[in-house]
């Protein structure tokens, strides 16, 4: 099989890293401006005379693209795989994918305590459910100047709505999709950026379980959690430490923790999970209701 990355930016790399470890895998060749010793390149998908030589496409270029490449790949391609990194668009757009099979890059619901979770919810009722991640904006790229990366950019398709879009997804693939929002999508530090820094919601799934969702660009202290309250039981998942504590109403207490989680694990899980049973893949469907909810915090913030 032979796949093409389009993108070669950081996670773009990230993909090839992983994907070369893959034995089904003959060779990967990339849509990329920049020039890579010992690799097949091509400036643009337009320049790729037999495109329908690949098997696999790996759509890892900036978010502002993705719709016009999915159009075009959907448009000259029959019966192939693509995955697209998340999220699917900046914005809603209306787009039909006809002749081909679409994954988003949810990474997140390959944590294996996450996975986790959601087996030990099967039989239990939720009722509430709070959601908060943050990190310094300064901090997640120390290599490189904030203030240059594309999440700084609005009009790139930056913000942490859109960043942090894996906690919106595994909201809706665990508790249901969003019916009731309130939401404040705001830039309210000195961050020398014009896209969001802190996104806000507070609502309610079409399962009839509450939410609050905290997401921002700010904390200094880094935090990545999930806390799930049942009725018989309360979860508390931290992804930072890798610990998942259940504790029933009488004080009964389970822990579930990993004691080192490989940098690319979720990465290959993933992929694999798209060449093989499409157990857990975020589809392209979800992709678009995971788009329907940011429109509708984009649309409650203009």
């Amino acid at each position: 099989m032979k796949a093409l990355l389009i993108g070669y930016g950081s996670i773009g790399k990230r993909h090839d890293e992983v994907l070369s470890n893959f034995s089904e895998i003959a060779s990967i060749d990339i849509v990329t401006k920049q020039a890579i010793e010992g690799r097949t390149t091509y400036k643009s998908l337009q320049e790729i005379e037999n495109i329908s030589q690949y098997s696999y496409f790996i759509i890892a270029s900036e978010t502002i693209k993705h719709y016009q490449q999915l159009a075009y790949l959907d448009m000259h391609l029959k019966n192939k795989t693509i995955f697209c990194e998340k999220p699917l668009f900046a914005s809603k757009r209306a787009l039909e994918i006809v002749h081909n099979e679409v994954f988003v890059g949810y990474v997140l619901r390959f944590h294996p305590l996450l996975v986790k979770l959601k087996t030990l919810l099967q039989n239990e009722t939720v009722i509430n459910v709070n959601i908060k991640c943050g990190q310094y904006l300064p901090a997640w790229r120390p290599e490189r100047d904030y203030r240059e990366s594309y999440s700084a950019k609005k009009e790139e398709g930056g913000g942490v709505l859109l960043d942090l879009s894996h906690e919106i997804d595994y909201l809706q693939w665990l508790f249901g999709k969003m019916k009731e929002i309130k939401s404040y999508q705001v830039k309210i530090s000195d961050l020398e950026i014009d896209s969001d820094d802190i996104t806000l919601l507070i609502g309610k799934t079409d399962k009839n379980i509450m939410v609050s969702l905290s997401l921002d660009y700010i904390s200094k202290i880094s935090h990545r959690r999930v806390h799930v309250d049942t009725i018989e039981s309360s979860y508390a998942l931290d992804f930072i430490t890798n610990r998942l504590i259940k504790k029933d109403r009488n004080g009964v207490e389970e822990l579930y923790s990993i004691a080192n989680l490989e940098r690319n694990f979720m990465f290959e899980k993933m992929h694999q999970s798209i060449l093989t049973d499409k157990k857990n893949i975020c589809s392209f469907n979800e992709g678009l209701d995971v788009m329907d909810t940011i429109a509708t915090i984009q649309g409650e913030n203009r």
